[in-house]
């Protein structure tokens, strides 16, 4: 009665570190230097992109920019990128359709509140990328829209 069983242990390795989608993550940050800062404001520092001109356009334009940057949250998804950091990209947003799509004002905010900006480095951050890489850069510091 004193016999020893031997229960066989199956060790697993480790799952690989999945590659981060490094074309993703090149489009998540075209979209979000075009939304947050393609037009340098000549005379100072500060950039703003197509969210707060988008913002202006009466009816559609927040809602339009809204998708955009709802995008960007979906691509995150679809990354991996955790639950939790998914809830406050979405907050980012929020707060940014919300408050974006006030008369006047909310252009202004449009133009301050760098949501998808944001939203990127958190991704970067939830999947460890290494942010010391280079930014991409861009040729044109400039976006003509001409309207008629």
């Amino acid at each position: 009665m004193d016999e020893k069983r031997e229960i066989p242990v199956v060790v697993e390795e480790p799952a690989a570190d999945p590659q981060v989608d490094e074309a993703a993550l090149d489009r998540l940050r075209t979209v979000a230097y075009l939304l947050d800062e393609a037009v340098a404001i000549p005379g100072t520092d500060i950039r703003v992109g197509l969210d707060p001109i988008l913002g202006a356009i009466p009816g559609i334009g927040d809602a339009l920019s809204a998708g955009l940057s709802l995008y960007v949250v979906l691509e995150a998804a679809n990354l991996g990128v955790s639950y939790t950091t998914i809830v406050e990209m979405l907050g980012n947003v929020a707060v940014d359709a919300a408050i974006g799509s006030a008369p006047v004002v909310g252009t202004v905010f449009d133009a301050l509140w760098k949501a998808n900006a944001w939203n990127v480095e958190l991704i970067e951050e939830d999947l460890d990328v290494d942010l010391s890489a280079p930014e991409p850069e861009y040729d044109n510091d400039v976006v003509v829209i001409d309207v008629e």
